[in-house]
């Protein structure tokens, strides 16, 4: 993850997690959709193009994608460019280590959208004021009316006081005072002659006056007496009006903030119970002065607390000192010293950060994207940009119904979408309209957990559960065959992935509301769901598997084996990204038992619909923003995806349900199966029977598990039953209960 220290300087922050190392030669810099490497993909036939060049000839097309807009494909464009923000009005520093020199044109500005944007955005504002001043322009006409007189009346008497000299009665008294006859008599000759002077050019400018109005009387038309006005009222009634009083009133108002000072701050801590002001040993004091922040949006300070206080103290006082502020509790970040639990940085910022919308998502630009380099999430606190690097990582999204949950999550997704060489698998537990439009490019499109139309999405997870499991063990097993030269650390690589992009490549895998497939009413099925997943979550990052998970339950989940492996499937996420939840104890689940400590409780974060969409985000670097996510809604992402869509059909990578292909396992006959390895068998043990699908046919129950094969044997009508073999005796079905089954199928 990366933050900009100011708007656009990017500063790259530490990652928790492990991480592949990526290549950092000049072709590994580029966009995934520039020059690939010349190597043929192993799979390709001959004489066919291979994956990696038909994405070059996607990026080397223009895609008119509807009459709305257009899409244009750059071969040299930045591989971190993440779209020009929609509503950004402040130039931006220079990536450099000085920070000292901001570029000649802003980067905002450097684009056709990025100056429509910012001449749109200037003239709604100028709209609003126009509009403001119009309504009010009958009450501006009178009040500079009343003031001109006024403003006339004191243009005459500074006049008069101007040729009088008033500001010599003073000389003359003292002089009067000290007896001075003879310096009386010099200011007096002085005050005459210069009144005779003044007199001339007063006298002078009233014949003008006199004149000029004469002549506007015989010869000027009506516009010549409305030009006069025009410029002699307003001039006149400034000259009059109070200085309190303005005519015009402003159209927008100045955000107050408070001017904090250190006795200020020690009143709020001491209100708030951390000290006391005369107790010994109990005084609050400072390590640094008052400062504002880099981005001048707020004050600092770095606070020292009494022996026996510390940051967790801090934390649970955080509404009472808010209070002691006189701010709102969203105005108040604590940030704790790692080398001293009595230390922290107090930050107060001006207005609530949290309030201000971070904007529409730069993802609108249509533009390809490079997964292996992080995706623009949205602003933290301090509006600086916030990035998420989704390679290597599962994420772990959570959040009340209605708080902006799956919102987030559709933002990564939107991301991976466009790039062409991700597989996308789209798992919606909720079968909700949000993800409809993925079916556009998902290679795996599973709904609900009640068979429909589609089939049954329980068994179409299962499956492709087992296909992601499948691919991960392929794809270890590909990378151990590479000779030390070509792939040294054995790690998947964006090279490499360009190389053989038929056996090397990204998968995403999201699954909103996970916790559905838990629950299924067949413990089966919950058990196969949970290893699958388990596994996936444990292996599939190194291997290049990305997982999106979110839930509105992250807890009390399940029983047994089941709610272990939830448990475990919830807590191993790296990166948690937990909105608005209704208890501590959810927060906890969603962003792990540390983060209290450490100051971050979502249940406490603001509720309201400005604060739709805000979180923090846990575990991607070693501080935890508080996040405003960018938007994207369903009309957005309709757009986004369409453009997706055509960029993998250019570059041949639309496969599986976009494409209208079956991406389920092979189609079998389970009864018909179960007979053919009976053999002369009466009856098998359901362990025994699952070693012999898989046996002799490992293309369509590879990955069977004995659970598995009894639950599906029950569902078409054969019981499970106590079956005696080798003088042990465990649960299993007889061949005769499975031939009558089958029987009954064929004749129904």
């Amino acid at each position: 993850m990366s933050y900009s220290k100011s708007m656009g300087e990017v500063v790259h922050l530490p990652v928790r997690t492990s991480t592949a190392p990526a290549d950092t030669s000049a072709d590994t810099a580029a966009d995934p959709l520039a020059d690939a490497e010349s190597a043929p993909a192993l799979d390709a036939p001959a004489g066919a193009p291979d994956g990696a060049e038909r994405i070059e000839d996607a990026a080397a097309a223009v895609v008119d994608i509807d009459t709305s807009f257009e899409v244009q494909l750059d071969p040299g464009a930045d591989p971190d460019a993440e779209g020009e923000p929609v509503d950004d009005g402040i130039g931006y520093l220079l990536d450099d280590p000085e920070g000292d020199a901001y570029p000649v044109i802003p980067e905002h500005l450097r684009s056709l959208a990025g100056v429509g944007e910012a001449i749109a955005r200037h003239a709604r504002r100028m709209g609003h004021r126009i509009a403001f001043h119009t309504v009010r322009a009958p009450g501006y006409a009178v009040r500079a009316g009343v003031w001109s007189v006024v403003g006339l009346w004191r243009l005459i008497d500074r006049q008069l006081k101007w040729w009088w000299v008033s500001e010599n009665d003073y000389l003359r008294s003292l002089a009067i005072a000290q007896g001075d006859s003879r310096e009386w008599y010099k200011l007096h000759r002085e005050v005459k002659e210069t009144r005779r002077t003044r007199g001339t050019i007063l006298a002078g400018q009233a014949v003008g006056v006199l004149a000029a109005g004469l002549v506007l009387v015989e010869v000027a038309p009506w516009w010549g007496w409305a030009a006069v006005a025009a410029v002699g009222v307003p001039w006149l009634a400034h000259l009059g009006r109070p200085e309190d009083r303005p005519i015009i009133v402003p159209a927008t108002t100045v955000p107050r903030f408070r001017l904090l000072n250190h006795d200020v701050v020690l009143r709020a801590y001491y209100a708030a119970g951390l000290g006391h002001p005369e107790k010994p040993g109990q005084q609050v004091t400072f390590e640094t002065t008052m400062s504002r922040t880099p981005q001048g949006e707020g004050s600092q300070v770095k606070v020292v607390l009494p022996h026996g206080t510390g940051f967790g103290d801090v934390v649970k006082a955080k509404d009472d000192l808010a209070s002691g502020l006189d701010v709102a509790p969203s105005q108040v970040y604590l940030s704790h010293d790692p080398t001293s639990h009595r230390r922290h940085t107090l930050t107060v910022m001006d207005r609530d950060p949290l309030a201000v919308p971070a904007g529409k998502t730069p993802l609108l630009d249509c533009k390809p994207r490079n997964i292996w380099r992080p995706a623009p999430f949205g602003l933290d606190e301090h509006s600086r940009k916030v990035t998420v690097g989704l390679l290597w990582n599962s994420l772990l999204i959570g959040a009340q119904p209605r708080k902006g949950k799956t919102f987030a999550a559709r933002l990564l997704a939107l991301y991976a979408a466009l790039d062409p060489a991700v597989r996308l698998s789209v798992v919606d537990g909720k079968n909700s309209p949000d993800w409809n439009k993925f079916a556009l490019v998902a290679y795996h499109f599973i709904r609900g957990t009640v068979p429909n139309r589609a089939g049954d999405p329980v068994r179409q997870l299962i499956d492709a559960l087992a296909e992601i499991k499948r691919h991960i063990i392929d794809t270890n097993d590909f990378l151990s065959t590479l000779p030390p030269e070509e792939c040294p650390e054995g790690k998947l690589t964006e090279e490499l992935c360009r190389r053989y992009p038929k056996r090397l490549f990204i998968w995403m895998l999201v699954v909103e509301e996970f916790q559905n497939y838990f629950e299924l009413p067949d413990q089966d099925d919950n058990k196969q769901v949970a290893e699958l997943l388990s596994f996936i979550l444990a292996v599939g990052p190194s291997s290049g598997v990305i997982l999106l998970s979110s839930s509105q339950k992250p807890s009390g989940v399940g029983a047994g084996d089941v709610q272990r492996l939830f448990n475990r499937y919830r807590d191993n996420h790296a990166v948690r990204f937990a909105l608005r939840c209704g208890n501590r104890n959810v927060s906890d689940a969603i962003l792990g038992g540390d983060a209290y400590s450490e100051g971050f409780d979502a249940s406490a974060l603001p509720v309201g619909k400005q604060y739709l969409g805000v979180g923090y985000l846990y575990g991607a670097a070693d501080e935890t923003p508080t996040v405003r996510t960018h938007l994207a809604d369903h009309g957005d992402a309709e757009k986004i995806l369409t453009a997706a869509r055509t960029y993998r059909e250019r570059a041949g990578t639309l496969t599986g349900y976009a494409a209208g292909e079956d991406t389920g396992t092979p189609d079998r006959d389970v009864l018909a199966d179960v007979l053919a390895v009976f053999g002369a068998d009466p009856g098998l043990h359901w362990t025994e029977l699952a070693d012999r699908l898989a046996d002799q046919f490992p293309d369509r129950w590879a990955d069977a598990t004995p659970d598995a094969v009894s639950a599906q044997c029950r569902d078409l009508g054969v019981p499970s039953v106590n079956v005696k073999r080798a003088g042990v005796t465990v649960r299993g079905c007889r061949k005769n209960a499975v031939q009558a089954a089958a029987d009954a199928t064929a004749t129904g």
